[in-house]
């Protein structure tokens, strides 16, 4: 069987890890977003973001939701998610995000790309996730995804996955010893886990390394089940087709302009 024909379950699962990653971190980094956000009523910053991406899980306190997402510092989300409360309610506001992802989508996923195949697969992928210990993932899967609008629903798809992914990685990290600080510094670099809002961070200790490594496969194990559930060949067109989603050629234009960072636990 052709290598087109035949994919292996890690293979893929590391050939799409990246590019729903970065596309999704470009959607909620570019300005557009940001926009949406401004004329919703929410002022310039992270209220939009914080209230927007983590209000499928309701009306919690920031202590909550910062022990649900994780890799993102306590100051940056509580300071995120409290300026975003008086604007909306928290089921409104992940509404709102929601549509910014599927407006974000429609102007960057190429004409071209098979998105009604697409959304099949990821869909069948969604689905089979078991989301216990995953709240974050299980509220974007519970956000209603428009039958009438697929380039926007497979946005928000590379969404819900991403969130899968992000998830799980936390999971991972906690289980191989690290704190998310730790994993930042560890992945970013101590000046990016500081944009990120983990202040005064240091260089963490060389062992600690392999213990980050270890959560990345740990991460890869989880997300396993899901894509055991696609054929070889679906798990080989699934590769193709989210390549070709996240090829846009302004980003590509934009990526190859600016150094590359790995960055998959924000």
């Amino acid at each position: 069987m052709s290598d087109l024909l035949r994919m292996e379950i890690f293979d893929c699962i590391a050939a799409v890890a990246r590019p729903v990653h970065d596309f999704g971190d470009e959607f909620m980094s570019d300005e557009a977003t940001a926009t949406i956000g401004l004329r919703a009523g929410f002022a310039p910053g992270r209220g939009f973001y914080c209230r927007g991406r983590f209000g499928v899980l309701g009306e919690a306190p920031a202590a909550v939701v910062q022990a649900v997402q994780g890799f993102l510092g306590p100051d940056l989300v509580a300071t995120g998610w409290r300026a975003g409360r008086p604007v909306m309610p928290a089921e409104e506001a992940a509404a709102c995000y929601a549509g910014a992802v599927r407006t974000w989508g429609c102007a960057h996923i190429p004409a071209d790309v098979d998105v009604e195949h697409f959304n099949r697969l990821a869909q069948q992928l969604i689905d089979a996730a078991d989301a216990d210990g995953l709240p974050l993932f299980a509220g974007w899967r519970a956000q209603p995804v428009p039958a009438d609008d697929p380039v926007g629903a497979a946005m928000q798809r590379i969404h819900v996955l991403r969130e899968h992914r992000g998830a799980c990685h936390l999971a991972a990290v906690r289980l191989s010893g690290l704190s998310a600080r730790e994993a930042m510094v560890v992945n970013l670099g101590v000046e990016q886990a500081t944009r990120y809002g983990w202040q005064e961070s240091r260089p963490v200790a060389a062992p600690l390394i392999p213990r980050w490594q270890r959560a990345e496969q740990l991460t890869d194990e989880l997300q396993a089940p899901l894509y055991a559930t696609l054929t070889d060949r679906q798990r080989s067109e699934f590769v193709q087709l989210v390549d070709e989603l996240t090829s846009s050629p302004t980003l590509m234009t934009g990526r190859r302009e600016q150094p590359q960072v790995h960055e998959r636990t924000a």
